[in-house]
């Protein structure tokens, strides 16, 4: 899920804790996929929901911070 997505969704009026279930979800999904391979039965990590909201938070926020400097 790109950082653009997340602030689309965002705009449209989900909330965070929204978004976060749909990133973690995308993101263990893919992480799934990768280690359906033998080779790869360890590779990356599962994340939480926590995890998950952090980094929707962090999007967010810097969007925002952006958002502000290109204003003044």
């Amino acid at each position: 899920m790109l950082k653009k997505e997340i602030i689309k969704l965002w705009k449209s009026g989900l909330s965070k804790d929204k978004l976060a279930k749909i990133y973690k979800r995308r993101y263990n999904a893919r992480i799934k996929i990768i280690r359906s391979d033998v080779q790869n039965r360890h590779a990356g990590k599962f994340i939480t929901e926590f995890e998950a909201l952090h980094y929707v938070e962090k999007v967010i926020l810097n969007f925002l911070k952006n958002e502000k400097k290109s204003h003044h």
